[in-house]
């Protein structure tokens, strides 16, 4: 600690004191902090955002939470012990049977104790309890239940299967025996892919249209606003119902799946129009765009080449967070009984057995599909405020 002497204002000596650092310099220091620097200012856009997103703790482990979802999609029949619409008569309404490891003081293993089932009659409804007495080791890598990879070959591959002559209903059965769990799995499959589908379809039009909007203004502006305003006006859910109700009912499951997308898709590309307009707008006047245009650039080449990926990290922030809707979308209308159908399988067709609110208090196993279901769009959501956050230059 050193002492200087200033003047004050009433032009007198005063004394102040002044920090000194006792430790001895260190150029190692500097150096290292030149070299950080020249790092970020020499990196890329996304490496950039990719820095700024990796801070964000949230966002990168519900990144990984989505990842384990998705991988579901491309291995749902090997994960699952049974096919989506196995059926087991004896039975219908079991609940689910917990994972033991232990019995009688023993390590066994993963296992599961067997079901006795007898018939309440005053309430006129199976009643299941566990037998001590049968020990049913859970296999793995073994075979099970038949099925056909991708539709592509038949195989029998299961991560893990019941034991022979036994059950594994993890989260229970439906009315008609069905296992839960496996259901899950499966309709992980349609449910996770036609959130991406239709984000695919609503980036093109938004793209399109916000893109001839913000870049020609006048009439064409005018035409699209107007009509972003009439869809933005009418009321989402119904909208859905209303065109949803109109796929001709002989449609197959998968025709059925492509319409449901693609209505989505075509419903959800208003407000991302908006965002490439407004931005559009902006960029349009910077010097690098009113100089590829008197270098003779076509208004395509500049819209696509030079003003779009200005702003790419946005759109893709947009559409993470765009996804969760579409989800919950589908999940009403397959609820609702509008959407997908048995022999189709998604979280909303499981969530039809729930309809009755006596079943669901008599047998809440049934509401399993909605876990899956708010993990992955409190998942998204996350996901999309971290990507949101790392592509603002502000931040």
């Amino acid at each position: 600690m050193t002492d200087q002497t200033v003047e004050s204002p009433d032009n007198r000596p005063q004394k102040v004191e002044h920090y000194v650092d006792p430790a001895p310099f260190n150029p190692a220091t500097t150096e290292k902090l030149t070299e950080e620097q020249e790092l970020f200012y020499q990196a890329s856009q996304w490496q950039i955002m990719w820095w700024k997103f990796k801070r964000h703790k949230v966002a990168v482990w519900s990144g990984v939470v989505l990842i384990l979802f998705y991988l579901c999609v491309p291995f749902a029949e090997v994960i699952a012990p049974y096919t989506a619409n196995t059926r087991d008569s004896q039975h219908l309404y079991a609940p689910p049977q917990p994972v033991h490891f232990f019995h009688e003081g023993a390590f066994v293993g993963p296992f599961v104790y067997g079901m006795k089932s007898e018939i309440d009659m005053t309430n006129l409804k199976w009643v299941f309890s566990e037998d001590t007495i049968k020990v049913q080791r859970i296999r793995f890598f073994c075979s099970g239940d038949p099925y056909k990879f991708w539709g592509l070959f038949d195989a029998d591959f299961h991560l893990f299967c019941p034991a022979e002559d036994g059950t594994l209903f993890l989260l229970g059965t439906d009315r008609l025996g069905r296992d839960m769990f496996s259901g899950l799995v499966y309709g992980a499959r349609l449910s996770l892919t036609v959130g991406l589908i239709g984000v695919i379809i609503s980036i093109v039009l938004g793209l399109f249209f916000g893109g001839i909007a913000g870049y020609f203004g006048g009439i064409a502006d005018n035409v699209i606003q107007r009509v972003i305003e009439i869809m933005r006006s009418l009321p989402e859910l119904p909208l859905w119902m209303a065109l949803s109700a109109a796929l001709p009912v002989t449609w197959s499951p998968v025709w059925i799946y492509f319409g449901l997308t693609i209505i989505l898709g075509l419903l959800d590309w208003p407000g991302l129009a908006r965002a490439v307009r407004s931005k559009l707008l902006s960029l349009r006047e910077e010097e690098y765009a009113k100089a590829a245009v008197l270098m003779g650039a076509k208004p395509g080449r500049v819209i696509g080449r030079h003003l779009l990926p200005g702003f790419t990290s946005h759109v893709i922030a947009s559409a993470t967070l765009s996804i969760p809707s579409m989800i919950l979308g589908e999940t009403a209308l397959s609820f609702l009984n509008l959407g997908l159908r048995r022999p189709s399988v998604s979280w909303g067709v499981l969530l039809n057995e729930a309809q009755n609110i006596s079943v669901v208090t008599i047998y809440p196993w049934l509401m399993a599909p909605v876990i899956p279901i708010v993990i992955v769009v409190l998942a998204f959501n996350f996901l999309g405020d971290g990507l949101r956050d790392a592509a603002d230059p502000y931040k």
